[in-house]
């Protein structure tokens, strides 16, 4: 991403209903699967200046780690109690890689070229019964300039974010759509924007914090979602919601060393792939 759109993230992600609400969802997702201890530890890859990671940094050992120095520059000057690296995962990690608990990878894939490469790089490097949660922009049909800003390659379908695992040692405990009570105002307001050729926010994006009454009303109705995923991955299967603007997965590590895979078909040939 545009160095520009870091600054705008440190600025706001903090209060923005969109970061709150998913930073809370993913938080407990992530205490639901790991019960909160200083011994279990939490690596957030891409994790850009640091807001997700922080709410869980008093329940966990959290390491954040990001390409982009930008990010991470930011990310140490907001929270300089926590452990933050500039590179890439899991290569500069180091003995991290193995120790981790939790992998989480929220709005990353979408912004590397391979998603399939950078899921099997990390599961090598993991440990069995580590966890990965993932979240990803859903549903190409809300392409806009708030995407070609961010650097995103896509988005996708259930079924396309499914092949990025296919083959690979783990086990889906979760999958669904979310941000899904949201998905018509989404769609109307990415709509006009694509029209237009113009985001509808700061820096090229979609994200200006709205006025306070809005911004929290808007904040409850996406962090509700958070009990429905919660039901969904207690009982092991069910239906999700079935349209969203993001899509969240979990995944288990299985047992047994990764052996060589290769790259599904599906992902090779994918129609939704964009140069930004």
């Amino acid at each position: 991403m545009d160095a520009n759109v870091f600054e705008l993230n440190s600025k706001i992600e903090m209060t923005h209903w969109w970061f709150v609400a998913r930073r809370r969802i993913i938080s407990r997702l992530v205490t639901h699967l790991i019960p909160p201890s200083p011994s279990r530890t939490v690596v957030d890859v891409g994790c850009g200046t640091g807001g997700n990671l922080s709410q869980l940094a008093n329940d966990y050992r959290c390491i954040g780690i990001d390409p982009s120095e930008e990010a991470i520059r930011w990310a140490k000057k907001r929270f300089p109690h926590m452990t933050f690296v500039n590179g890439y995962a899991p290569e500069d990690l180091n003995d991290d890689q193995r120790q981790a608990d939790i992998f989480m990878l929220n709005d990353v894939l979408e912004h590397v070229p391979d998603d399939f490469s950078l899921l099997s790089n990390l599961l090598t490097a993991s440990k069995p019964g580590s966890y990965f949660v993932i979240t990803v922009p859903a549903d190409m049909s809300l392409w806009s300039p708030h995407d070609v800003s961010h650097g995103h390659y896509r988005r996708y379908t259930m079924q396309r974010l499914s092949a990025v695992w296919k083959g690979l040692p783990v086990r889906c405990v979760l999958c669904s759509h979310f941000n899904s009570r949201l998905y018509p105002i989404v769609k109307f307001l990415r709509g006009i924007n694509r029209r237009n050729g113009a985001a509808s926010g700061d820096q090229g994006t979609d994200l200006k914090v709205p006025s306070r009454w809005v911004n929290a009303s808007l904040t409850q109705v996406f962090e509700g979602e958070s009990r429905r995923l919660l039901d969904l991955l207690d009982q092991g299967d069910g239906e999700g919601y079935r349209r969203g603007v993001s899509l969240v997965a979990i995944l288990s590590r299985n047992e047994g060393e990764m052996a060589p895979r290769n790259r599904p078909p599906a992902l090779d040939d994918d129609p939704a792939l964009r140069e930004s």
